[in-house]
């Protein structure tokens, strides 16, 4: 799977809206989900990912992978770790030029996550991102829109 040629990860690093995926198990039933990312003076990634589950105001739940960037000249390809010893695949597939709009996506094609900053995301916008998704081998009818709480 293709990942994006570069990304500057001081740029990357802040908060992530998930604004559509193929869920992990973790994710089903994920309301507001928030992916947080955080440079480690080692070059690790200190991630958060955060959600209330199955509702809006339902109880909130965190967890706290670490991610390890293994394409060091693109950093476009991360390990993330859940539990030791094993990392899975991250790769950052799609990215738009102001660090705004991302997909990552996994070799297995099991899971994606397209994220933005900004928790708005239109339809269109949407359908878009799902035609992109759809070209690298996704089926798109299996992406969900989870629900973010409104500004």
């Amino acid at each position: 799977m293709q990942t994006v040629p570069y990304v500057d990860l001081e740029r990357f690093m802040g908060d992530w809206y998930v604004v559509a995926n193929i869920p992990t198990f973790v994710e089903k039933g994920a309301h507001n989900p928030i992916e947080s990312y955080a440079l480690n003076p080692d070059g690790t990634i200190a991630t958060t990912f955060t959600f209330n589950k199955d509702a809006l105001d339902g109880p909130k739940k965190e967890y706290h992978p670490k991610g390890f960037v293994l394409d060091k000249q693109t950093n476009a390809r991360w390990g993330m770790q859940f539990i030791w010893p094993f990392k899975g695949d991250f790769r950052i597939v799609y990215l738009d030029d102001d660090y705004q709009l991302t997909v990552i996506g996994r070799a297995k094609r099991d899971y994606v996550w397209i994220m933005a900053r900004d928790p708005e995301f239109s339809d269109a916008e949407f359908e878009r991102m799902k035609s992109f998704v759809e070209s690298i081998g996704y089926d798109g009818s299996k992406l969900e829109r989870p629900p973010h709480k409104k500004g």
